[in-house]
């Protein structure tokens, strides 16, 4: 199919950074703010939902859990049907399911209909845009990339802005039942989403050159298949020491924010003035996406993108960690900027971070494997720290352990990195010495059989040319040696 093309990776293809590539960041900024925000904005409904149903209010929160669950552990499902058919494809039958789903639980008689219908229908299609949509953002953006990834998380803020609203203006005039099917209508500007996923294609006079040439054929041939689902990925100490500390992190990076609103009532504010709190969070962390995506794509700072990241866990641990001693609205209003520029900072990088590390070729295996690793951590994250909150009564010690987890987790990637990647590609360069210092040797004993006699000067220039073939050679070698270095330095990051 046409995105397969984009998949493969053909060559010749250069990222364009710009020209249509902005019709498709568009595209994942809609996307990144329906998945992430999707899950979120549901939860109006679940007062009437309770009501309709007889349930209660933890039943209803398995929504939005199982939306969660269904974004990140399909991971690996959306990269072999992105490997195999495409983007664009897997883009637009995905808009479908998430409009489907929607619609489809507008008639449900019961909450199993709920999660079965918005849950894992829903679910499964907002997944297969989430990833398909990144791994487009990366295929065209290569210069300019922390910056498009940036403007593309910054979806989740706006989009929880908009749809939190619209969601409560649509239960008052429609009904759960009327919301939900509008809202199935507007998931199907996912598909149009999908479609601006345009396949990259090679020059014209390149395909060309490769059709009328035998060896261009002999090489395609030769050509191991492309497989569906990538495992070398973990043979990468960076890929390993990422989805390590991704892990850990999302165990306590999603749990202020859910609780955050619970903290503020129990102080004893009302809930107009506690919801605020999610208002100025999601603000602060609109305008700090854009600007952390420009900040890492500086020459400087783009090599150590790594190391940004981390301090982006270490800022969001320490908030929550100040954060839990706060003991009236003020100190919440605070502890919301300061979370709110550390969230989107982390929201901004993690994804660039992982492209950097694994390179455009794998990422769309990379990605699915971290999704997946990092499901299993969403689910226990928040009930544990609810867990926590029936236990102790006390929210000082939630935000204690989140902040402990996220913290924790920035260390394991820095620590990581320095000690296991850094050293590692510096590790060429006693063999480089020790080549040189042999060279040096020969030319040195050369020299002594050339002083030898007047007939060894004929051979002494024959020998001079062969040291001379040999040094170009090695300087070939070194420069392709360095070439490698500067990858390895470059994913490593």
């Amino acid at each position: 199919m046409g995105g397969a093309v984009v998949d493969e990776g053909p060559s010749g293809v250069k990222a364009p950074d710009g020209g249509w590539g902005w019709a498709v960041l568009i595209g994942c900024f809609v996307i990144t703010g329906f998945s992430y925000a999707f899950p979120k904005a549901v939860s109006v409904f679940f007062k009437e939902l309770i009501r309709e149903f007889g349930v209660g209010y933890s039943d209803t929160a398995w929504i939005s859990s199982i939306l969660l669950a269904m974004l990140y552990g399909t991971g690996p499902l959306c990269s072999v049907l992105v490997n195999r058919f495409g983007c664009r494809p897997v883009m637009i039958v995905g808009g479908f399911f998430a409009s489907l789903g929607m619609i489809l639980a507008s008639f449900a008689t019961s909450i199993l209909h709920i999660y079965l219908c918005t849950g894992v229908i829903t679910g499964l299609g907002l997944a297969l845009n989430f990833q398909p949509s990144l791994i487009m953002l990366n295929r065209y953006f290569s210069e300019k990339r922390p910056l498009a990834n940036g403007l593309a998380a910054a979806g989740s803020p706006v989009a929880l802005c908009c749809l939190s609203p619209l969601g409560q203006v649509l239960q008052y005039q429609y009904g759960w039942r009327g919301g939900f099917l509008i809202l199935g209508g507007i998931l199907l500007n996912c598909c149009a989403c999908g479609a601006l996923m345009r396949p990259l294609l090679p020059p014209k006079n390149s395909q060309e050159l490769e059709k009328g040439t035998v060896t261009a054929l002999q090489e395609k041939k030769s050509q191991p298949k492309k497989k569906l689902l990538d495992f070398s990925v973990f043979k990468d100490r960076g890929f390993v020491i990422y989805t390590i500390a991704a892990s850990v992190m999302v165990l306590g990076l999603f749990v202020p924010p859910v609780f955050v609103v619970s903290y503020a009532k129990n102080l004893g504010y009302e809930d107009t003035k506690s919801a605020l709190l999610l208002t100025i969070l999601g603000f602060v962390d609109m305008f700090a996406r854009p600007a952390s995506g420009l900040v890492a794509g500086m020459k400087w700072v783009r090599p150590r993108s790594v190391y940004l990241f981390s301090f982006a866990m270490i800022f969001n641990g320490c908030t929550d960690l100040i954060g839990s001693n706060a003991n009236d609205y003020a100190g919440l209003v605070v502890f919301s900027i300061f979370f709110g520029m550390s969230y989107g900072m982390v929201g901004a990088l993690q994804f660039e971070v992982l492209m950097a590390i694994v390179g455009t070729e794998k990422f769309s295996s990379a990605i699915g494997l971290v999704l997946l690793m990092e499901a299993i951590a969403v689910l226990v994250g928040p009930p544990g720290a609810g867990r926590l909150l029936d236990a102790t009564h006390q929210y000082k010690y939630v935000f204690l352990l989140a902040g402990c987890e996220v913290t924790l987790s920035a260390l394991v990637l820095a620590l990581g990195n320095f000690f296991c990647l850094s050293r590692k590609s510096k590790d060429p360069d006693p063999k480089m010495e020790t080549d040189a210092t042999a060279l040096e040797k020969e030319g040195l004993n050369r020299q002594v059989e050339a002083g030898e006699g007047a007939g060894a000067e004929e051979d002494s220039k024959e020998n001079g040319k062969v040291s001379a073939l040999k040094s170009a050679e090695v300087a070939v070698g070194a420069r392709e040696t360095g070439g490698e270095e500067e990858e390895n330095t470059e994913t490593s990051l």
